[in-house]
């Protein structure tokens, strides 16, 4: 190819010195342009419809699962109800729990999972300490292992424990499809449980997802006092509630 030649690929991002040869030239050289320059634009639209794909999604699930476990006699009415339906499901856990309303709130709105979910969760794994450790050293209120933290985060800081702990929540509920029985246990058990038979799950997952479940029921039936939280409390669950009743200087 000759210099006298215009190309079209040469000019402000090719390093070499632009060849005028009119019009035509010109025109191309906007052709060229233009998909560049639009590119931001379609890179913000993607990325705005991805941030607010999930969390809908994920909600959409969650209500066809509320629906079919719990009776339609046992539904609010109107969102006033709702509202109130809502806020007193937390007096079904321990009061180390329920301290955490609204981060538990704003931690289900932020993954698209229900806040009961997320305080039972809490509940069974560290009653609402943010300092549990396990003797398999998972940390924090949602006792996530070690390898799920960066170099530089701190495992117990609570906002950093809950992105770990309830992105992995949040993704064993949308790989089983909003089972709850196969959400809880994925998070005791690992991912690769999904699909599994409850009969191919360890005995700690059977235990850990019978109390999970158990307390679903209980909040969703209007059993107060909760008789899984009781029965589970005196299994070692006071321990722990102990531990964290201290830790957050509750009466």
């Amino acid at each position: 190819m000759t210099a006298s030649r215009a190309h079209p690929f040469r000019g402000p991002f090719s390093g070499h010195l632009e060849t005028r040869a009119g019009p035509s030239a010109l025109s191309r050289r906007v052709a060229l342009a233009l998909p560049l320059l639009m590119l931001p634009l379609l890179l913000a639209a993607f990325a705005h419809a991805a941030q607010h794909l999930r969390a809908p999604f994920s909600r959409a699930r969650l209500a066809r699962v509320q629906e079919a476990i719990v009776p339609q006699a046992e539904q609010p009415a109107s969102a006033a109800s709702a509202q109130q339906f809502a806020t007193d499901q937390l007096a079904y856990f321990a009061p180390s729990v329920s301290a955490w309303e609204s981060e538990i709130r704003a931690w289900s709105a932020q993954f698209g999972l229900s806040p009961q979910l997320v305080a039972i969760v809490m509940q069974i794994e560290s009653c609402g300490d943010p300092q549990a450790l396990s003797s398999a050293g998972a940390r924090g209120l949602f006792q996530v292992m070690p390898f799920h933290f960066g170099h530089t985060e701190d495992a117990f800081d609570p906002e950093v424990n809950a992105r770990r702990g309830l992105d992995y929540l949040a993704t064993a509920w949308d790989l089983s499809g909003g089972d709850l029985a196969q959400t809880l246990a994925a998070y005791n058990g690992g991912l690769s449980l999904i699909g599994k038979p409850a009969s191919a799950w360890p005995d700690e997952t059977r235990r850990y997802v019978a109390w999970g479940l158990g307390l679903w029921r209980d909040v969703h039936a209007g059993a107060l006092p909760s008789p899984t939280l009781d029965a589970w409390l005196a299994a070692g669950g006071q321990r722990l509630c102990t531990q964290a009743q201290s830790r957050l200087a509750l009466p």
